[in-house]
Formats: structure tokens, C-alpha cells, sequence
């Protein structure tokens, strides 16, 4: 017994032999069949790497709360309603390659909405990224400058889930505007980004800026898109503790 668990650990199935090593000391092994007894080990091996697979997804995607789709506020008057929230927790727009947009006032959710998206993404399997839009833009702008831009641009194209917050609270330069393209070229009918933004839809052309780049930005960003409208005022400030 001792030999076979220290090959387990050798191979790295490490908690197949934590559970072979209780089982086998207590003699509860002799209570199953060999395929039974195989079958609960490999499962407990699976179910262990599974687990820390989505613990470092998550931990990957860099999310700023840890924002749960079984957490969502459906009784604040916000126009969120139940069964879109639960369409988009099945993850079927992963499937489709389609994006969603979010938008509204300052604190109505829509940060919360992205990630408790996105976590649902890292708990199924699947590699999400959260960032906030201006910082991103930023970080790329000088990774152009080191030479390590396009290595950045093919980790992205490989995120499942690109979410970009606070999209739009200034205008885009050109640097910006052509790193914006780059990402959303790259992403689309292959990958799905969700963008939250207070700006309504209708004023991202004039963020955005120059006219024919724009066009195909939002052409790729806007089309087939789920989009969801929050209203009401901001939940920070409705829950914020009465001095």
C-alpha cells in the first residue's frame, strides 16, 4: 500500500491518494467492487483539479468583487429582469460568440452584473478577464512602445470572456482608438466581451472618434449584442449605512 500511494503522489494524483490512503488503513476499500473502488478514486481526483482549476481562473480573471450570479438584486426598480439574467448565466452566448453591453448610471450594477457573469464563465471552465477600459488601454499603449504588444494581443484573443469596464468616460486618442480595433478585430466571431458603461450607446461613436474606425468598432461590438439597460439610482447609495 505504502509503495502504490507514493507512486500516486509521483504522478500527482495526490488526492486520489489521500482518499486510497484513509480507505486502505480503515479497510473501507473492501466495501466496493475493483470498478467501484476505481471509480471513487478517479472522481475524487477529478472533483479535486476541477476545484483548483476554477480557483485559479478566477483568481486569473482579476476580478475588483467577488460578484456571484446568485447574488444579483432583482428587487431594487432597476428594469434587470430574471430570465435574461438566467439566459445569460447558461453561458449560451459563449457558444454564439456574442457580446453583451451593459449600461446605465453610476452604481446601478452593472459592474456587478459583468463579473458575476464572468465568475459563472471561470466555474464552467472557461478563461475571463476583468479589466477597467482606460487603465487596459494605458497598460497597451506602453506594452506598443516595449515590443510586447502583439504577445498581449494573442493571450487576449485566447480569454473566453473580456469584460471592459467603465467604457467611454473620456475620449479615446488615436493610439487608444487603433489598440480598441486591434482587440475587437481579433475577438470577433471568436470570443465574447461584455462592456459596461455609464454613456449611453448612442454617444460611443463621438468617444470613440474618427469616423471609419469607429463604424467598424461598433459594427463588431454592437451587432448580435445582448444589451441591457439598468435604471433607478445607485445601489451604493441605497445601501450606504445612515450616519
Amino acid at each position: 500500500m505504502h509503495n502504490t500511494i507514493e507512486k500516486m503522489r509521483d504522478l500527482r494524483l495526490r488526492q486520489m491518494s489521500v482518499i486510497h490512503h484513509q480507505r486502505a488503513k480503515d479497510k473501507l476499500h473492501q466495501d466496493y467492487s475493483v470498478d467501484e473502488y476505481v471509480d471513487l478514486l478517479v472522481d475524487q481526483e477529478w472533483e479535486d483539479r476541477q476545484s483548483k482549476k476554477m480557483k485559479r481562473m478566477i483568481q486569473s480573471a482579476k476580478f475588483r468583487m467577488n460578484a456571484t450570479i446568485s447574488e444579483v438584486d432583482y428587487k431594487s426598480n432597476r428594469g434587470l429582469e430574471r430570465d435574461i439574467v438566467k439566459r445569460l448565466s447558461t453561458l449560451e452566448f459563449l457558444k454564439q460568440k456574442q457580446n453583451i453591453i451593459l449600461t446605465g448610471a453610476a452604481g446601478v450594477g452593472k459592474s456587478y452584473l459583468a463579473q458575476a457573469i464572468g465568475h459563472q464563465a471561470c466555474i464552467q471552465g472557461h478563461k475571463c478577464l476583468y479589466q477597467n477600459t482606460s487603465r487596459f488601454l494605458a497598460v497597451l499603449k506602453f506594452a506598443k512602445m516595449e515590443g510586447s504588444y502583439l504577445k498581449q494581443l494573442k493571450t487576449l484573443s485566447r480569454v473566453a470572456v473580456l469584460i471592459l469596464d467603465d467604457f467611454g468616460l473620456q475620449s479615446l486618442d488615436k493610439i487608444e482608438r487603433e489598440t480598441l480595433m486591434d482587440i475587437i478585430e481579433d475577438r470577433y466571431d471568436r470570443q465574447s466581451t461584455i462592456i459596461a458603461s455609464q454613456i449611453p450607446i448612442s454617444k460611443w461613436f463621438e468617444i470613440i472618434g474618427e469616423g471609419t474606425i469607429a463604424d467598424a468598432i461598433l459594427d463588431r461590438i454592437v451587432h448580435s449584442a445582448y444589451r441591457i439597460d439598468l435604471k433607478g439610482e445607485s445601489l451604493r447609495k441605497k445601501n450606504k449605512p445612515k450616519s
